[in-house]
């Protein structure tokens, strides 16, 4: 099969985009900025699905579902949520179309004109918060824990695929509380589930931290974020969890009657990750020959090809293969055996390597004779002729040092691309050439984060939650800092 990919060193954004393509993860469809989600690459958003679903479901959280379509009126009840979306919304105007007159083809009814437009969500805290004030009424009621698994539509001028579309898949977590501390603390355990996700399931390690103002979420009191770093230096942000205080619950009046019988404002959450993870699976871990998928996300952990001449000889090889798919699948692992004989065994090994499939098993008549099989890893392309006997325990426990070494060679990058500096010079030196996340002062205001960014495309990417407090100057300002703050290019 032909898979030759421009090289990272080469173009890195042209290797990401022909890697999604080649790999089948997606492609641009139709539709100008949006995309099709192909079957392998849905497989893996799936399993992210299925273990994020699980730790919210664990949590107290359930899922519901809410409309796509939001009346435009309520947008304008929050005004720092709609100034920080308006740029990015659809908006539906009419509800029929008919034929022209002139023959011409279809057009829009003018008789049809909504009274009231709608929104195609971009998020949907609007229309939830205005049903939440029916669900509510007492304490009784709260926490009130919701989760969404749902499209968005966010009108993008330059799209990538999973990394900024205009329409994508994400969840959102719209919670509701009665106090403050509750509300604080649900959006720092969601915090938690998204990093420990990002790092036992991605092996994307994951650096947690609260935004400046200027970057927060709009509406937002407090941001709080896991920041990734991918392979070319440049930072990601993986998932948001936000502290909303009693903002909607004011906008859209809603209130609870406390224990001691006060009418009071709820406090709310919420929280979300979307495909963009599947952009940052790719760029942390895959190659210039492919995928590297972490075994807990492959789809396909462990493929089997058989090399053959006759169908006899496939014959005993399926045979004994049998044994061990059966084995395998007892343990949980996720194994294909492909036996197809309309591919050379070359052109299967070329193909699962483009697929990042974490473990490729090979087997011919010689290995039937010597009781072998031949073990190829993808993330070290190391290959090793072991025994036939007890192989599904060996490859279990090579499955998990494949999902250990990619986390490690991820946060060894990422641990060796955190530069401290203490000049402006300095900053732009490594953000020119090594890249990474620049450790700097800061001194706290947006009109200095904005400078920076103007005169080198680069933002705060967040304050770490686990940030010494020192004292020092501003990189930029040289007004006194309490602490630094990670920049870096983003995506």
């Amino acid at each position: 099969m032909s898979k030759k990919l421009t090289t990272r060193e080469t173009d890195y954004s042209k290797w990401y985009n022909e890697l999604v393509v080649k790999a089948g993860l997606a492609e641009n469809s139709g539709v100008r900025g949006c995309m099709v989600i192909k079957p392998y690459g849905y497989a893996i958003w799936e399993k992210m699905q299925a273990e994020l679903d699980k730790k919210f479901k664990e949590t107290g959280h359930e899922n519901a579902y809410f409309p796509l379509l939001i009346p435009k009126s309520y947008l304008s009840k929050e005004a720092a949520h709609v100034e920080g979306f308006a740029k990015e919304c659809a908006v539906v105007t009419h509800y029929r179309l008919k034929n022209a007159e002139d023959g011409s083809g279809i057009i829009v009814d003018p008789e049809a004109k909504l009274e009231e437009e709608l929104i195609i969500r971009p998020t949907s805290e609007t229309i939830i918060w205005n049903t939440y004030r029916k669900w509510i009424q007492s304490y009784r009621d709260l926490p009130l824990l919701i989760n969404q698994w749902a499209n968005v539509v966010r009108w993008e001028m330059r799209t990538r695929l999973f990394l900024r579309t205009t329409e994508f898949l994400w969840q959102e977590g719209h919670t509701a509380h009665a106090t403050k501390i509750e509300a604080v603390k649900e959006a720092k355990t969601i915090l938690d589930i998204y990093a420990d996700f990002a790092q036992n399931y991605m092996a994307m390690p994951v650096i947690k931290g609260v935004k400046s103002e200027s970057e927060r979420f709009a509406g937002a009191i407090d941001t709080y974020c896991i920041e990734g770093l991918m392979q070319d230096g440049k930072a990601l942000q993986a998932g948001t969890s936000h502290f909303l205080g009693q903002n909607f619950a004011k906008a859209f009046d809603v209130k609870f009657t406390s224990k001691e019988g006060k009418r009071e404002y709820v406090w709310a959450t919420s929280w979300g990750v979307s495909t963009r993870l599947m952009g940052a699976l790719v760029m942390t871990h895959s190659d210039d020959l492919g995928l590297v998928l972490p075994p807990n996300l492959a789809p396909i952990q462990v493929v089997i090809i058989p090399i053959h001449r006759t169908e006899e000889e496939l014959n005993l090889i399926s045979e004994r293969v049998d044994k061990i798919v059966k084995k395998l699948r007892k343990l949980g692992v996720s194994v294909k055996f492909d036996d197809r004989t309309s591919f050379k065994p070359g052109w299967k090994f070329a193909e699962y390597e483009l697929k990042g499939v974490p473990l490729r098993l090979a087997i011919g008549p010689r290995d039937l004779e010597n009781g072998t099989i031949e073990v190829a890893r993808r993330d070290t392309l190391e290959k090793n002729t072991i025994s036939q006997e007890n192989i599904e325990n060996y490859i279990v426990t090579t499955l998990e040092e494949i999902q250990q070494n990619l986390f490690d060679k991820a946060l060894n990058y990422r641990d060796t691309h955190i530069t401290e500096v203490e000049t402006f010079e300095e900053l732009k030196e490594v953000l020119n050439t090594k890249g990474g996340f620049v450790s700097a002062h800061w001194d706290g205001t947006d009109e200095t984060e904005e400078k920076i960014k103007e005169l080198t495309k680069a933002t705060i990417r967040c304050i770490p939650l686990n940030n010494k407090k020192e004292e020092g100057k501003c990189v930029f300002s040289g007004e006194k800092s309490e602490q630094r703050v990670l920049f870096a290019k983003a995506y």
